[in-house]
């Protein structure tokens, strides 16, 4: 087949849907398909025999100015829209992206005939316009509704100033229920995440097909060469965003430490004075508190394997690669009963343990369980790499997502 991949930010350290685009389309290449990439700034990474298609925007998120911004040098009418809605607090790149990828494929079809066109989690209205004018089936990926993050963002926000440019901000998600209502098929990663979908955006359960996501088993195993650090917890977050739920890891490792001496590592940077950083200087933690900032794959490997315990404490995911990830490393991992984790770790504990959201008595109870249990540590890890090896490896996500293609094409 013809696969067009679209994604509004491809990057991989922009988040997991950058992660995502580079291994399905690898993946979708060596199973012997033809793979088109097209991205917005950041650009992905793709591998060799992928062509990759860089969509310009006016990439406003990424420029040093604040208000007012540079003005764009080809004023364009979507150039003069994507202008105004960021400089009135709106978020247009999922349509403005979705456009520009609409433009572009209708220059491409006469020659290259694309089979499907695969959205991951733009939902601009320009899918609409590839599937009814270009006459190209459109599956789109929602590894889930941005409602989740509307609602915990707007729920933690300080003031009635910031919820309200929240709401501003997310409201995207009015168009992106509309267009996923109307996508040939949804592709979940999760069953949790296909429940929440169509909950918030109304997709008939019948169109949604789902596909867990993967891991790269061959980059992310355990090395024994590296020793483990004694007493040592790990957590890939964003720090200070209220859904990932690092504040509430940080009160279980005050509590924690009364009898044990636990030490932490934040894959990730903190905001200066922000949440995190208020709740280490008010329990005294500096000295059990380590924040790496943006570190390599190979880096965050190693960092695995000198830790005892993963930790993923966040108010929801769509599915958890950190959770995943870990797992193929062979650590045990302690996890939210939020979103798709437990169902990613499975619901029989032999991968690790999963505890009550938000809350950090029973996260705190759970650490030093495992912390005191070294047999246990070590039974978990091998049942979580076995786990992701037989459930959760990029090469069957994307014979999956190919089935999902046949039925519509």
């Amino acid at each position: 087949m013809n696969i067009c991949l679209l994604c509004y930010r491809g990057k991989p350290n922009c988040g997991g849907q950058g992660v995502y685009i580079y291994y399905l389309s690898r993946e979708l290449a060596r199973l012997g398909h033809q793979v088109h990439v097209m991205s917005g700034p950041p650009y992905p990474v793709v591998e060799r025999g992928i062509t990759l298609h860089r969509l310009p925007s006016l990439n406003l998120y990424e420029s040093k100015r604040r208000f007012p911004y540079d003005f764009p040098k080809r004023p364009t009418p979507l150039n003069l829209y994507e202008y105004g809605d960021v400089a009135l607090g709106g978020f247009p790149e999922p349509f403005t992206f979705s456009a520009r990828a609409f433009m572009k494929l209708r220059e491409l079809q006469p020659t290259v005939k694309f089979d499907v066109v695969h959205d991951n989690q733009g939902l601009g209205y320009g899918l609409l316009w590839i599937k009814h004018l270009l006459k190209i089936p459109v599956v789109a990926t929602i590894h889930h509704p941005v409602t989740v993050d509307r609602d915990l963002d707007i729920a933690s926000a300080k003031s009635l100033y910031w919820k309200l440019r929240l709401k501003r901000w997310y409201s995207i998600t009015r168009m992106q229920g509309y267009v996923a209502r109307r996508m040939d098929r949804i592709v979940s990663v999760s069953n949790a995440a296909a429940e929440d979908t169509s909950h918030a955006f109304g997709v008939r359960k019948e169109r949604t097909r789902v596909v867990h996501n993967g891991t790269d088993e061959t980059l992310f195993k355990p090395d024994s060469s590296i020793p483990k650090e004694p007493h040592s917890l790990i957590t890939v977050n964003s720090a200070d965003s209220p859904m990932k739920g690092v504040s509430y890891l940080l009160e279980a490792l005050s509590i924690v430490r009364n009898g044990i001496q636990p030490k932490l590592t934040i894959v990730g940077s903190a905001i200066p004075g922000g949440k995190s950083e208020t709740i280490i200087r008010k329990h005294g933690l500096e000295d059990l508190v380590k924040f790496t900032g943006r570190i390599n794959d190979r880096e965050l490997v190693a960092r695995y394997s000198a830790s005892e315990i993963a930790v993923v404490p966040s108010l929801y995911e769509g599915f958890g690669l950190p959770a995943a990830e870990a797992m193929a490393c062979g650590l045990p991992v302690i996890v939210s009963q939020a979103g798709a984790l437990p169902e990613v770790i499975g619901t029989d504990s032999q991968t690790g343990l999963s505890v009550p959201p938000a809350d950090p008595a029973a996260l705190a109870s759970a650490i030093k369980h495992l912390l005191t249990h070294e047999q246990l540590r070590r039974k978990m890890g091998e049942a979580g790499r076995k786990r992701v090896e037989t459930h959760f490896t990029w090469r069957q996500a994307a014979e999956k997502t190919v089935a999902v293609y046949e039925e519509i094409i």
